[in-house]
């Protein structure tokens, strides 16, 4: 059982280093699709809301789904089948292909996402302590391979099927390997209840709070991911090379965050890591906000990587925690499911809501905007407290299973 596990664990991490790659080739080489296929500025939007509107509906297809399959089951599926969604992506030569292919992108990659913080919920729980950042670190790190590919193609002028056939090639049998190792909890049957009568309350009450700082964290992070560049650039007066870093550094320092931040969770505990992660992030923003110049503002971009890195994943595990304790496995899946949604919902605020702010105030004052949200975290930090006999301060499991 000890063997299983942490085989389980180092797959799982392959699983979402792989994702990592995969969501950073894609996002990073936006405007190569558009030149590829034509697509106007005033369509782009609609095609980069899509994506993540489908993606929560493939997260909401993945609650029912798991109630009749594992969720190992769907993360073997759907993760080859999301790489060949960006294999055709980059290979297309007509719009409805780069439509039909974003939208296989979308649908998957809710699954996928899904999927993967399920199997990293029901494995936290088997070890007894935090591994969950460790999962996301993971991603970290597969988002700065992508992100260099993706650079490595854009200097030597690669097309992006010559960019993205060949990543994959390798992407797609390391995940199949990878997913006979796969660990998932085992069913107690339907999530009884869900939706309604009692397990309706678990879907609203328990998890309101986790909803809303799931959103708050994501709208954080699509304000780095959408405007650190623009803001640099147009705002602090930066050349255009040193506009792409503050995404790079962010992203460096959420892998650093993370690959620590179990170890803070299992001294401080849950609570007190959120709380020091919001009270971090909302300081990055404000020095981003006042910084007087670029290599400042950057400073400000590095320390909102630190604070923001660890909420998401926290998120996750408390959510399918407080769920398991109450309902069992089962509504635990349907939980991470329906947290997952709100995911998207934080990516498809954000971008919006931060450039309206800006073309109608300035960039300065809205990047306050998600200080503001990001900081309403510390409302709902006492959520993500554990029972006197889980893991946390001084309340860690026996060691039986815990391995790794």
């Amino acid at each position: 059982m000890d063997a299983r596990l942490r085989h389980g664990r180092a797959s799982l991490a392959v699983s979402f280093f792989v994702q990592g790659v995969v969501f950073a080739l894609l996002v990073t080489r936006i405007p190569a699709l558009q030149d590829r296929y034509g697509i106007s500025d005033a369509l782009l939007p609609v095609f980069l809301a899509a994506v993540p509107v489908l993606a929560g509906v493939g997260s909401v297809c993945t609650e029912q789904l798991v109630k009749r399959v594992r969720p190992s089951v769907v993360l073997r599926c759907v993760q080859p089948v999301v790489c060949l969604a960006l294999v055709g992506a980059g290979a297309g030569n007509a719009l409805w292909q780069c439509a039909v292919a974003l939208a296989l992108f979308g649908l998957t990659v809710g699954g996928l996402d899904a999927s993967m913080n399920m199997l990293g919920v029901s494995l936290q729980h088997a070890y007894g302590r935090s591994i969950m950042l460790g999962f996301h670190a993971a991603y970290s790190l597969g988002g700065i391979a992508g992100a260099s590919l993706a650079w490595v193609g854009a200097h030597w002028h690669l097309s992006l099927a010559a960019l993205y056939g060949p990543t994959v090639v390798v992407l797609i049998p390391v995940a199949v390997v990878a997913g006979r190792w796969f660990v998932d909890q085992q069913l107690d049957g339907p999530a009884k209840g869900v939706g309604e009568g009692a397990g309706g309350s678990v879907g609203f009450r328990l998890l309101l709070p986790f909803c809303l700082v799931m959103a708050f964290a994501y709208i954080g992070d699509s304000t780095v991911s959408n405007w650190s560049a623009k803001y640099l650039q147009d705002t602090l007066h930066s050349s255009e090379q040193l506009a792409t870093v503050p995404y790079n550094v962010y992203m460096v320092t959420t892998l650093l965050g993370r690959a620590v931040g179990d170890l803070g969770v299992r001294r401080f505990g849950a609570i007190a890591v959120v709380r020091f992660g919001a009270l971090v992030a909302a300081g990055g923003f404000v020095v981003v906000a006042a910084a007087p110049g670029a290599w400042v503002g950057m400073v400000g971009f590095t320390v909102l990587g630190l604070g923001l890195c660890v909420i998401v994943p926290q998120t996750f595990a408390a959510a399918g925690r407080h769920a398991y304790d109450r309902r069992g496995p089962s509504v635990s899946d349907a939980a991470i499911a329906r947290l997952n949604v709100f995911n998207y919902v934080g990516f498809l605020v954000g971008s919006p809501l931060v450039g309206a702010i800006g073309d109608a105030w300035n960039y300065r004052g809205a990047m306050l905007v998600p200080m503001a949200l990001v900081l309403a975290t510390l409302l709902y930090a006492r959520s993500f407290a554990v029972k006197p006999d889980r893991y946390g301060v001084g309340h860690e499991r026996a060691r039986a299973v815990d391995v790794g």
